[in-house]
């Protein structure tokens, strides 16, 4: 293994070498450019550049607007900068992303050895961007520079920034190469966007944290740390939450994740899954994401070596969880509901008071939630636990000696259900968590049946938590019903915009990932909030699906139950059902 790793190096750096013995233009010749005008701060879409500079294997063309504006003196120093930028490159950057990641498509779809680089005018905010069309001839894409390309914002022109920007833009380039051009699938948006974030501390531009990009994104993720790591906006909040997760997997398992993902076929959480087994780690993608939650509750190596960072500029960073405050006397009871969305954290911090805490969680039952929880004890010592949640996403835990000898609990709890096709926006799925606080001189024995093994409970028991159960469920929907933003009804949509012509079997409570439940999902969406407010579209026939088709049911009572002689909703897709849904489906009513 160690053999091939010191091939690969040499080849990077043949590879970055190659440019300086190859010349396919000229200093000062002037190409017409298309951009994209998203990015372009005048919103051009073409602009006319000058070739400023040849080194490390770049072209370097300048808007020659933006050139004319430099004084002489302003104009010299940039031909020093870009000197100084393309030796960074080719003694460091190039050889070490290219051993890391694989190459860049070479000599290319321009059949030269250079890598073309544009710097113009970016809107606010902007670094620089790659733009895969170019990688296609203008028979596929007309707008298509034919050339290995990337763009970068001329406001950064002597500025340090400049070359971790280049870098990143690099390993997009690199990620095309490997994935679509040499393995024909298209890498997903978050994790192309981590790695090549993650090359500015890859090549050690962050080891002085102070101005660094490192410290840029901890900045980004203290304003917003439940930022979902999937999904991607194109915001500068997608980096902060994103750039963490990505150095915790780095420091915890090696760089070798985030490399041999890179080099195969599979693509997102999958190929993360695949290069984690290939390492020989037992955890896969969603215990790893939980992991990094709890580090980012404690980031204490002591309570467990996955729990913290090894990067020394992050060995200090935690999580400032939402605080909870309950009353120091007397028992207490608090109830809130919560939105998350898939593969992002949520930090819960429970203090004040005395007794026993019991805090009851309430999950989507169409989703898959993981709830680990912290206790911490006047020390600081720190125990880790997990809830259990049952088929319907319910949990809960019982501590004693809280407000003595445990000072708080946090729990951390995540949607942890998609794996893949990832789009913006993501949706957001309601929880719920109720806290009650019994003095100790209150307890009484509890007849809670939580806290008997369901093998263990009786007729009466059983019973008593279905009551239990649905008098929470019942909660949640008014809670969620009081906080919600009001919708417009959808009264109707067009036939074709569903995922299927028709239901062409009967559907029933337990289904998973299944196309026809996606289709009736959407048909019940379309019939707006009063048949199915959650709109939730997953392939999966769990509770709020049972729901929706009951409320559908009743409101077509004398077609689909009085013909079946049922006065009450079924919640099973039947014949019947399954007619009327046809129908509409088709346009008629």
């Amino acid at each position: 293994m160690a053999g091939k790793i010191k091939l690969m190096v040499f080849a990077g750096v043949i590879f970055c070498c190659l440019p300086f013995f190859v010349s396919a233009a000229s200093l000062g010749e002037k190409i017409n450019f298309s951009v994209d005008h998203l990015y372009d701060k005048y919103q051009r879409e073409e602009v006319s550049a000058v070739l400023k500079s040849m080194g490390g294997g770049l072209y370097f063309y300048i808007d020659e607007e933006w050139l004319k504006s430099l004084s002489p003196a302003k104009n010299e120093g940039l031909n020093m900068f870009l000197y100084l930028l393309g030796s960074e490159f080719y003694n460091n950057a190039c050889p070490k992303l290219i051993s890391n990641y694989g190459a860049e498509w070479r000599p290319g779809i321009d059949k030269d050895e250079r890598v073309t680089v544009l710097l113009h005018p970016l809107k606010a905010g902007a670094g620089g961007y790659f733009n895969s069309g170019d990688e296609y001839e203008k028979t596929q894409n007309p707008r298509s520079n034919q050339r290995e390309m990337i763009y970068l914002n001329t406001d950064y022109i002597d500025s340090p920034w400049l070359k971790g920007l280049l870098a990143h833009e690099f390993v997009h380039l690199i990620s095309f190469n490997q994935k679509e051009n040499l393995r024909g699938v298209a890498e997903d948006i978050w994790l192309n966007e981590g790695r090549a974030d993650y090359s500015s501390t890859l090549l050690g531009y962050d080891d002085v944290y102070g101005g660094s990009n490192l410290e840029k994104r901890v900045r980004v993720f203290s304003r917003n740390p439940s930022d979902s790591i999937t999904e991607w906006t194109s915001q500068e909040e997608d980096y902060g939450a994103l750039n963490l997760f990505i150095q915790y997997l780095v420091d915890q398992y090696g760089m070798k994740i985030l490399s041999d993902s890179l080099r195969m076929k599979e693509t997102g959480i999958n190929s993360i899954d695949i290069a984690l087994k290939n390492n020989g780690f037992k955890e896969d993608f969603s215990q790893v994401f939980t992991n990094w939650t709890i580090a980012m509750a404690v980031n204490d190596c002591s309570l467990g070596e996955r729990y913290c960072y090894k990067n020394k500029n992050l060995t200090g960073l935690k999580i400032i969880p939402s605080v909870n405050f309950l009353p120091l006397n007397g028992a207490s009871t608090l109830g809130v509901s919560n939105f998350v969305k898939n593969w992002s954290g949520s930090w819960i911090k429970f203090i004040g008071g005395k007794g026993t805490l019991k805090v009851k969680f309430v999950g989507n039952p169409e989703n898959l939630f993981k709830v680990p929880y912290i206790s911490i004890d006047s020390s600081g010592v720190r125990v880790l636990k997990f809830f259990q949640l049952n088929s319907y996403q319910i949990g809960e835990i019982s501590v004693s000696d809280f407000g003595a000898g445990i000072n708080s609990v946090i729990i951390i709890p995540s949607i942890q259900s998609k794996i893949s096709g990832f789009v913006n926006p993501e949706p957001s799925f309601p929880f719920f968590w109720e806290v009650s606080l019994v003095p100790a001189e209150e307890k009484t024995q509890s007849s809670n049946p939580f806290e008997k093994p369901v093998s263990n409970m009786s007729k009466q028991e059983v019973l008593a938590k279905i009551s239990e159960i649905e008098k929470l469920l019942g909660q949640l929907k008014e809670r969620l019903a009081q906080i919600e933003t009001p919708q417009k009804p959808e009264t109707s949509k067009e036939p074709s915009s569903f995922s299927c012509k028709e239901l062409g079997k009967n559907l029933s409570f337990g289904l998973n990932n299944d196309s026809d439940v996606k289709c009736l999902q959407e048909f019940l969406k379309a019939q707006g909030s009063e048949i199915y407010p959650e709109g939730v579209v997953s392939g999966n026939f769990f509770t709020l699906t049972k729901n929706a088709v009951g409320r559908f049911q009743e409101k077509y009572v004398a077609e689909i139950l009085t013909p079946l002689g049922l006065k009450t909703a079924t919640g099973f897709v039947g014949a019947g059902t399954r007619a009327k849904i046809n129908k509409m489906m088709s346009g008629e009513q």
